[in-house]
């Protein structure tokens, strides 16, 4: 019963927010009484956090499985972009601004946990892409990976980008490209075109 609560929990919170949801709402799409909720978690904070680390593990063993198969740097990063995208809502409902509002603590440990899981899979991409000759070989790799974490954390501020205006897919593949660019050898320049080509064909 817990992982059909959480599962559907989490469906919901990416969907409209962890501050919109209700126990009760949880509990009538489920069929359920809140009473058996409750029955496994002791109040909504529980919940969430037992939502939002059990999504961030889930997608961390995805692109734990996308980086062991050491494909080339840049097809890797485009295919990470491709799997966050297919397990991540469209974002209308804002649910990471509503967790950093409402639930800072573990808004806190999930950004701590997302900052060493991209530190570790960015640098071990542009080590690889530079010892290939794909990305350009004078790189500062602590830099490159920390200025790509601060951009992709920038982008899901909807003061910046709102999203009326700049669609989530949008954002992540133009962030993706504009990455990219800036790293790229020449060999890797035309692997990146090839790339972006065969996708808008």
């Amino acid at each position: 019963m817990k992982d059909k609560i959480r599962e559907k929990a989490t469906d919901m919170f990416l969907n409209y927010g962890f501050k919109s949801i209700t126990m009760d709402d949880i509990a009538n799409t489920l069929g359920i009484s809140k009473k058996t909720i409750y029955s496994e978690y002791n109040n909504k904070t529980s919940l969430v956090e037992d939502c939002v680390m059990g999504k961030f593990c889930n997608m961390s063993d995805g692109i734990n499985e996308i980086t062991a198969q050491e494909k080339n740097p840049i097809e890797e990063l485009f295919e990470i972009k491709k799997y966050v995208l297919s397990h991540l809502k469209d974002e209308k409902a804002s649910p990471q601004f509503q967790l950093m509002k409402y639930y800072p603590k573990i808004f806190g440990k999930l950004k701590e946990l997302q900052y060493e899981m991209m530190q570790h899979c960015v640098t071990s991409n542009i080590e690889r892409g530079m010892e290939l000759g794909l990305y350009r070989p004078n790189l500062h790799v602590d830099f490159i990976s920390r200025i790509y974490f601060a951009g992709m954390d920038s982008i899901k501020d909807q003061t910046l980008f709102p999203i009326d205006r700049f669609p989530t897919i949008f954002l992540m593949e133009s962030y993706l490209e504009y990455h990219l660019r800036g790293i790229v050898s020449p060999e890797g320049r035309k692997k990146l075109n090839e790339i972006i080509n065969s996708n808008h064909q």
